[in-house]
């Protein structure tokens, strides 16, 4: 059956549990609640819920506020503002301030679909990278949501979260593992080519595996969920050992998950490279799929360039 449970609801969910035994968990919101997923926290727990309205830059001063004494603050607001309007808050009063602030961009990538431009957050990754101090993570699945909103609610320092707005098939079958920031989870083992992906192109870099083996070739499939701190040594590994590989990514090909493997690539062990994801133009307005469709983020796609680069 396939997963109907939205990763934003996962996140409230979670914190839902967890907010029982620890008073300091707080959750912000900038008008967006119900696009967050946190009726029932801010219903559950009115004391540790704070409404701002559509003041996404405010959001990020309160919060920092919020940390300085001492409280847990999780930001979910819509990424696309989240990452632009207020990106000036985020570099002075969570990055330079050093506060421990959760920045939980919902409807991330091309999630908001017919919205176009104006909603998309396709460069927030590029923005993100930019700024010290700040980690950022996409989760690929429920599970690796859960798992990932359990740690951060201990882990001190600011951090940005890029999740979708539907449901998205499952990854993992089930939490029972340990999700590390900055740590990288091999998906599949392969000898012949690569492929890093992060958020819901996890499932589409998969789906390529198996069409590519059906094929006659090996192919690893990296689940690289943190952008920042990156995992290095996996990159490095994963170019020594396979020698080819593809990056696949909801974000613009500049600056994302692409630039960040292709820094650690050249200047490590070169090889074959291919960065899949928006090209240079306002991505078309469009459900998830039909963008992905469109610019050839798809299993099939994936498998031709990769026996391409393979000659085969």
């Amino acid at each position: 059956m396939a997963n109907k449970i939205p990763n934003r609801q996962v996140i409230c969910d979670t914190l839902l549990e967890l907010a029982h035994n620890d008073q300091d968990i707080m959750v912000i919101t900038s008008d967006s609640r119900g696009s967050a997923a946190m009726a029932p926290f801010a219903n559950t727990f009115p004391e540790q819920f704070v409404e701002v309205g559509i003041a996404e830059q405010n959001i990020v001063g309160i919060s920092a506020g919020l940390a300085h004494s001492g409280k847990k603050p999780f930001v979910t607001s819509p990424a696309c503002f989240l990452s632009m309007r207020s990106i000036e808050q985020i570099k002075v009063d969570v990055a330079y301030s050093a506060t421990n602030v959760k920045l939980v961009g919902i409807s991330g990538g091309v999630s908001y679909g017919a919205l176009g431009m104006s909603h998309h957050s396709v460069q927030d990754m590029a923005v993100m990278r930019a700024i010290p101090g700040i980690a950022i993570i996409l989760p690929a699945d429920r599970h690796e949501t859960k798992k990932m909103t359990e740690l951060l609610v201990k882990h001190e320092g600011g951090v940005y979260v890029r999740i979708g707005r539907n449901p998205v098939e499952d990854v993992y079958e089930s939490d029972d593992y340990e999700f590390i920031i900055g740590k990288a989870v091999t998906m599949r083992e392969g000898t012949d080519i690569t492929i890093i992906a992060a958020g819901e192109t996890v499932r589409v870099a998969l789906d390529a595996e198996a069409a590519l083996k059906e094929a006659g070739v090996s192919c690893r499939v990296i689940n690289m969920h943190t952008i920042k701190p990156l995992d290095e040594e996996a990159i490095i590994h994963a170019a020594q050992e396979t020698g080819h590989i593809i990056t696949v990514e909801e974000h613009s090909i500049h600056g994302g998950l692409g630039a960040a493997v292709a820094e650690v690539v050249v200047q490590n062990h070169a090889v074959p490279m291919r960065i899949l994801g928006i090209p240079d133009e306002p991505a078309i307005a469009g459900k998830t799929s039909e963008v992905f469709n469109h610019y050839g983020i798809t299993a099939d796609n994936i498998k031709k360039i990769a026996i391409e680069m393979l000659g085969r």
